[in-house]
């Protein structure tokens, strides 16, 4: 994948035509826009170099930040001889050429920065291939990737490499991206005021983009400047960056979440409209709303779980798009219900006590003794009808002989649950008065 100011190709001689991002390439680290919390004088990369003592490195980060760029410049600070491959086209013959070389190399006194784009492609095996050369300094590795190295990377290649979070581009950055392709050019955009934030927005965080757009509009023949409407005329915008089965996808879905769980129904409409428009299944998000409603609302407003069961009964009646207004309204209903999950923090609890106590049985006067020898083996005696009991409540212990009673449900003050907890509070009192 190619990366802000950096195609990976051969230099070539300045004749002919040559594109403007080609030519806006950084030829030191300080012209690098952006990425300061990597390349600042106290940041990672920033002491390594004042130190003289440069590690293998994993590039975390959207594209069009830089990640190409800065590894090739890394490679012209440090005197390294620079190498650069695909993970997407090199194969385990490739590999092993690149590393005879970088040998070979290093025998006549020259290190190799070897820089991986995409290097979470490579399979476990591959990945394992670079480990001896990074050990014994054969080459200096730089990957890139777009996805979590958590997730994508192995744990021995991980522990012998710096994890640099390249973040995606700001408005600040883009506007100085911009004048200084404004610069390059010689003019400014022929745009006003509001269109020239219009196309900055367009290029979402993506300076590569950005500089592309910017040479479209560059090349147009208008008289004056255009405004956002003739902007939006000429150029589409770019679609968001969302990968439905990526990192991407569970930072929104958490994003939305938290959102519902912070009662906050602006932020939770806006990340569902995100995961909408990114192409995210409906029928997902109707799942994890309902899911929402279980573990955050709970017993505190019994019908938001009907609530949300309905706006995904609509949507599957209706479809899209007039079937992903029902999951607003669903979501923005959850963001403002009370809050409460004592019953999911119950279930969980539960869980812990039936581990703890194994295989124990209940108590035989609470089983049933449809035969003889059971009723031998006294199941059933001594139950007492709870409808026979003085207010419908006998106060029995119901869980097995000798295991201390839990305290599992603790209801809030807060909705529906404030009745549950009065309800609480009355039976445990009756049970300590008839026990």
């Amino acid at each position: 994948m190619a990366d802000l100011f950096d195609s990976g190709a051969t230099p070539r001689p300045d004749t002919g035509p040559r594109p403007l991002a080609d030519r806006l390439r950084p030829r030191r680290l300080v012209d690098v826009i952006g990425q300061e919390q990597v390349l600042g004088p106290e940041a990672p990369l920033g002491v390594m170099l004042a130190s003289g003592s440069l590690s293998s490195l994993v590039f975390w980060g959207p594209p069009g930040v830089g990640k190409t760029t800065i590894a090739r410049l890394l490679a012209d600070e440090t005197d390294l001889h620079f190498v650069q491959i695909s993970a997407i086209f090199t194969g385990v013959p490739d590999l092993r050429k690149v590393f005879d070389e970088a040998k070979h190399r290093r025998t006549q006194g020259r290190g190799t920065l070897l820089f991986v784009d995409e290097i979470h492609r490579f399979n476990k095996a591959q990945q394992d291939g670079f480990l001896p050369h990074m050990e014994d300094g054969t080459i200096l590795l730089v990957g890139a990737t777009t996805e979590n190295p958590s997730f994508e990377l192995n744990a021995a290649l991980l522990s012998r490499a710096q994890v640099l979070v390249l973040t995606r581009l700001t408005l600040a950055d883009m506007e100085r991206l911009a004048q200084r392709a404004e610069q390059e050019l010689g003019r400014a955009l022929p745009l006003d005021g509001p269109a020239r934030e219009a196309l900055l927005d367009m290029a979402d965080g993506d300076g590569r983009a950005l500089l592309n757009l910017i040479e479209q509009v560059a090349a147009w023949k208008v008289e004056g400047k255009l405004d956002s409407a003739a902007l939006a005329t000429r150029l589409m915008k770019r679609a968001a960056k969302y990968d439905k089965s990526g990192d991407e996808h569970y930072n929104l879905i958490s994003a939305l979440h938290k959102s519902v769980r912070g009662s906050d129904p602006d932020a939770a409409l806006y990340w569902l409209a995100r995961m909408l428009t990114g192409g995210e299944d409906p029928r997902y998000l109707a799942r994890r709303i309902l899911r929402m409603a279980i573990e955050d609302i709970g017993l505190a407003d019994p019908q938001a779980q009907s609530i949300c069961l309905h706006a995904w009964e609509t949507y599957e009646r209706i479809g899209s798009p007039e079937g992903e207004l029902a999951l607003g309204q669903a979501v923005a209903y959850l963001a403002l219900a009370p809050k409460s999950n004592a019953g999911y923090a119950a279930y969980k609890a539960a869980l812990r006590e039936a581990k703890k106590t194994g295989s124990a049985p209940p108590p035989k006067h609470i089983l049933n003794a449809p035969t003889r020898l059971m009723k031998e083996q006294g199941y059933g005696e001594g139950y007492a009808y709870d409808h026979d009991a003085e207010d419908g409540f006998s106060g029995q212990n119901y869980f097995p002989d000798g295991m201390k009673r839990p305290v599992l449900y603790q209801p809030v003050e807060r909705g529906y649950e404030r009745e549950l907890k009065k309800r609480l509070e009355y039976f445990a009192k009756l049970r300590l008065r008839r026990t």
